[in-house]
Parts: structure tokens; sequence; C-alpha cells
């Protein structure tokens, strides 16, 4: 096997399923069929994953084009073994109604930390002037 530097290393992995975690946490699985110089990515009949817990939901996507600096991580999918899954797939109103109630519990529980904190007098500083420095 011979190493080709880069992005040219993914040319062997044309045509495969893959699956790609995005920056901002989203999972996508979808055949690669293109890459440029820049990782940037297309996918074809891709579905977006959503896990909650035990359960996954995938919501159909079609061809997804996906820019290389938010790609996170690339792996290819064994097709023998993806059904050998402990995870119990369910409908996507299902997943989606479990996925904003996880979000909302997760809002709910770093309120209460952040009351907690300025109960005893500390401050935690807001993220979004984090950016003025």
């Amino acid at each position: 096997m011979n190493y080709m530097p880069g992005t040219a290393s993914l040319i062997e992995d044309i045509d495969k399923k893959h699956l790609v975690l995005l920056r901002d946490g989203r999972t996508l699985i979808g055949f690669l069929r293109s890459i440029d110089q820049f990782a940037n990515l297309v996918l074809h009949q891709t579905v977006e994953r959503i896990h909650v817990g035990k359960k996954y939901g995938d919501i159909p996507r079609g061809i997804f084009i996906v820019r290389g600096e938010n790609v996170v991580l690339l792996g290819e999918i064994d097709l023998e073994k993806e059904c050998d899954t402990v995870l119990q797939q369910v409908s996507i109103e299902e997943i989606l109604e479990e996925q904003r109630a996880q979000q909302q519990a997760k809002q709910e529980a770093e309120k209460a930390k952040l009351q907690a904190l300025k109960d005893r007098g500390l401050t935690v500083p807001r993220t979004d002037m984090l950016d003025e420095y």
C-alpha cells in the first residue's frame, strides 16, 4: 500500500459508505462521491442520524456537500457489521421529541448550576463576551 499525502489518501474511499461527524455535533451517513484538496466532501444518499440514549432516528438528506473545515471525524462503515447494533431505530418524530426533551433537560441543569454558583457569589463569564478579547 502506497502512502498518499493529505486528502489524496481518501481517493480509495470513494463510493464507499461513510460516517461523518461535524463540528456542530451532527452525524451524517452516506456514500462518499467526491473530495478535493480542502477535504470538502460530497455525500450521496445521505441521512442525518440523531442519537438519544439507546435510540436513533435517520432523517433523509439526499446529496450533501460538507465543507472540509467542519469535518471532525470521517470513517468508513463496514456494511457487514452495520446491522449488528444494540441501538433501537425509532421514527423521525419520536427521535426529534426525545432530542428536544434531552436538550431541555440539559438547559435546566445548566440553569441550576449557574444559580448554585450565583448563590455562592461566583459568576461564570458569558460565552458571547469571550469573543471580545
